[in-house]
């Protein structure tokens, strides 16, 4: 079985709308506005890209990074050359510009799950976030969580009234700008 791992940026209240600088959300560019750069706090980013054998994300993410992410050769070569799923029931055909399979359901990312590979590694994608984890499909969470409060915002965790989920803290860093590294594994 393959691991999920999702990936966010996140502020200590849960909020990961728009960290970049996405459109449409009043704090968006929180990550850049809200701490000084640190650049060891994107190790775990760089480390990433070196160990997921796949990417998936939500139809929004996707159609967000598309026309950004294949531009970043160097950057981003890693995502750029791994196969890539892209979660939606409304998206007709992939962006030709940085292809994706396109999956119709949670239960098409379980299938996923169970063919032969490495960790497969899911950015933004909130609402997929939510939904996998609700699904009991997240294995394990990598979270550089920044010191900001931003109250409204979509959620990495669902409000889903559910049993508890145990997590065991399997990393841990503080860096010198007060962003936290939480790299969590789902007990179960």
């Amino acid at each position: 079985m393959r691991p999920l791992i999702v990936t966010a940026f996140m502020s200590v209240d849960g909020v990961m709308e728009a960290p970049g600088g996405e459109p449409g959300y009043r704090n968006t560019g929180w990550t850049l506005k809200s701490v000084e750069m640190d650049p060891a706090a994107y190790e775990i980013k760089t480390r990433e890209q070196e160990e997921a054998t796949a990417l998936l994300m939500g139809r929004r993410s996707y159609e967000a990074f598309a026309p950004v992410w294949p531009t970043m050769t160097e950057e981003f070569a890693g995502y750029n050359a791994m196969p890539r799923y892209v979660v939606s029931t409304t998206l007709a055909e992939e962006d030709p510009r940085w292809p994706a399979t396109i999956l119709r359901s949670v239960d098409d990312v379980a299938e996923l799950r169970r063919t032969e590979g490495g960790p497969i590694s899911v950015h933004g994608s909130a609402t997929l976030g939510r939904a996998l984890a609700d699904a009991g499909l997240v294995d394990r969470y990598h979270l550089l969580v920044f010191p900001v409060l931003l109250g409204a915002g979509k959620r990495l965790f669902s409000d889903t009234d559910k049993d508890a989920q145990k997590l065991r803290l399997v990393e841990h860093e503080v860096y010198a700008n007060g962003v936290q590294k939480q790299v969590l594994d789902v007990v179960r």
